[in-house]
């Protein structure tokens, strides 16, 4: 969004004052453009107009963009005395800790994961160092074990709704899957028989936004099997020794729920190269993982363990060792099939016209999916501002896609130059063989 598309709205809205949706859509869009003072204006004429909950949330992000806290706590107040309302809750929690109250934006954030328990929000997580315990209800309160586990486990269980049906294309990356994964679990017996360990690690690498973590998933799905997601701030702890207990407590559940998959996102966080680090608590949490890794004093067999990384490279080499994550696959960027199939799924419900899925696929060689949904948004804005003169949605052609396309770069370009370098010349073990594959480079 533009000034240009905020002067077409306020042009539209002359003819139309009474018109709330087109006015909210130029409130929010000046308050997305920082044009602070103009966006209150319009949010203050709408909540005069409706006492639209939506309304009243949008003055108060005005207010707390303005750090005009206490303008903005009134009207939050006001909110949550209606409902719980998710988005007002966080919103308070962050004034809480501009404010310093932090034991304050602890319990209102509690409130909102109470709503929502596997939202996540790096800034919140981070100043309110919550982790797993979110749910706890009060600090003296005393729990069992079992409650404990039945917590944590609440909070990182997930059901897994889709499989290799859901994913389009990416035929060759399903194929290693499967025979490095699957086959494995639904052939237990087979593989005992060779002695073979059923589980283990597989780490999943490449450039971001190309779905490893939707592969995870679907790997889930399609095995039938429980499936946990952890992130760095489920770990994490201010207290020395406490991100250990909290990651020896994830393999626990895990352990009492197999056959699962524990996916860990982002995985070269937490098992960043140990020469790099300075801290030894770091060093102790590496260690840590390895142990767990290893089931040194627990079974590990029946869980699938699933780490997921844009930099390979920074991840320690122990990590890679027979047992560990020694089953590495590349995940590339979307290819032809997987292209046609995420664009077919952005558009559903928008109005378009004679769209040409294959020769728009064509022209995004090495788009990720997180890009092909960025030129859509790019190509309704531009279509949007077409719609404001008379009002009427216009539906989206090729040429509209393929327009945005020319203004959007490939976000994996910066990836793949790093990557490049890392296959070319720090390759001894043929780690990176498949970027040079997709890359067409022989060496």
């Amino acid at each position: 969004m533009d000034n240009s598309t905020v002067n077409s709205l306020i042009e539209a809205l002359k003819f139309s004052p009474d018109n709330l949706p087109l006015r909210f859509h130029l409130a929010d869009t000046l308050l997305k453009l920082k044009r602070f003072d103009e966006a209150e204006n319009q949010f203050i004429e709408l909540v005069r107009l409706s006492a639209s909950i939506q309304y009243k949330f949008g003055l108060a992000q005005v207010y707390f963009a303005k750090k005009e806290y206490s303008k903005s706590i009134v009207i939050l107040e006001d909110i949550l005395d209606q409902e719980e309302h998710f988005d007002s809750l966080l919103l308070f929690a962050k004034i809480l800790i501009e404010e310093n109250s932090i034991v304050k934006a602890q319990k209102v954030y509690q409130r909102a994961l109470q709503l929502n328990p596997s939202y996540k929000d790096d800034f919140l997580d981070g100043q309110l160092r919550l982790t797993h315990d979110v749910y706890d209800l009060d600090e003296d309160q005393d729990e069992s074990e079992s409650e404990r586990a039945q917590m944590i486990s609440n909070h990182f269980l997930q059901s897994s709704d889709i499989n290799f049906n859901d994913v389009g294309g990416m035929e060759e990356i399903k194929k290693e899957i499967d025979l490095k994964i699957i086959k494995p679990l639904v052939h237990e017996e087979l593989y005992k028989s060779y002695g073979k360990k059923i589980g283990g690690g597989i780490l999943l690498y490449g450039p971001p936004g190309c779905g490893k973590t939707f592969i995870a998933k679907a790997t889930a799905g399609q095995i039938q099997s429980k499936f946990f997601t952890v992130g760095l701030n489920d770990i994490l702890d201010m207290w020395i020794g406490n991100s250990e207990k909290n990651l020896h407590s994830i393999f626990e559940i895990a352990r009492q729920n197999k056959p699962c998959v524990l996916f860990f996102d982002e995985i070269d966080a937490l098992g960043a190269s140990r020469s790099d680090m300075r801290q030894s608590s770091s060093r102790h949490l590496i260690n840590q993982f390895l142990l767990e890794l290893d089931g040194m004093n627990s079974d590990n067999e029946g869980i699938l363990v699933i780490g997921a990384t844009n930099t390979p490279w920074n991840l320690d080499t122990a990590f890679r060792r027979p047992g560990r994550f020694d089953r590495i696959i590349f995940i590339p960027p979307p290819d032809e099939g997987a292209k046609q199939t995420i664009l077919e799924i952005k558009l559903q419900g928008k109005p378009i016209e004679n769209i040409d899925y294959k020769a728009l696929s064509k022209k995004l060689d090495n788009y990720s999916g997180a890009d092909i949904e960025a030129i859509i948004d790019l190509a309704i804005e531009a279509k949007l501002e077409q719609s404001f003169i008379d009002g009427i949605p216009k539906p989206l052609t090729t040429k509209d896609l393929a327009n945005a396309i020319d203004k959007h770069k490939p976000s994996t370009q910066e990836w793949f130059t790093t990557a490049k370098n890392y296959a070319l010349y720090a390759n001894d073990t043929g780690l990176y063989n498949d970027i040079l594959k997709y890359l067409k480079i022989k060496k």
